[in-house]
């Protein structure tokens, strides 16, 4: 069980509706951890955001994805809602799909230092043209599927997963 000094630092969980404050900018500083119970054991989180939106950056036309963010946990893990919001706040941000994923990657290395993480965004198609992007990142021990998880993706086309 949880202790209250580990469930003390998260303060989004277990906030009411009316009390959660939804960003309109993107946020990273929303996002929030808690410790990882099981640091000796590799095993995977997986986590998908069906709904995400940003904006094309040229156009300001809304673009809509699937974000699937799988990980293997170090020290810390992210929390759920946080994590929710956090994507949430990128409603209103302007950038390209490319880089949304890797913005995405980016700021949940620097938040928990996991073992490995990929982000694949399956954004829809707009103007006849689907793009899928996949971001990974692995400490030293995990270098090794990494590449294999890269080589995969670039043999896949996501199609099974939409």
């Amino acid at each position: 069980m949880r202790t209250k000094e580990e469930l003390g630092r998260l303060e989004l969980l277990g906030a009411s509706a009316s009390s959660t404050s939804y960003p309109t900018d993107y946020d990273p500083q929303v996002l929030e951890t808690f410790p990882n119970k099981h640091p000796e054991n590799d095993y995977l989180v997986s986590l998908m955001c069906t709904e995400f939106t940003s904006l094309c950056p040229k156009t300001g036309q809304p673009d809509f994805a699937k974000i699937i963010i799988n990980y293997i946990p170090g020290d810390l893990m992210v929390e759920s809602k946080s994590l929710k919001l956090y994507l949430f706040s990128f409603r209103n941000h302007g950038d390209f799909h490319e880089d949304c994923v890797n913005i995405i990657m980016k700021d949940l290395v620097a938040l928990m230092q996991p073992r490995y993480i990929e982000v694949i965004g399956l954004f829809t198609p707009r103007g006849g043209i689907a793009i899928y992007p996949f971001a990974n990142h692995a400490d030293e021990t995990h270098r090794d599927l990494a590449a294999n998880r890269m080589a995969a993706a670039m043999r896949t086309d996501f199609r099974d997963t939409l």
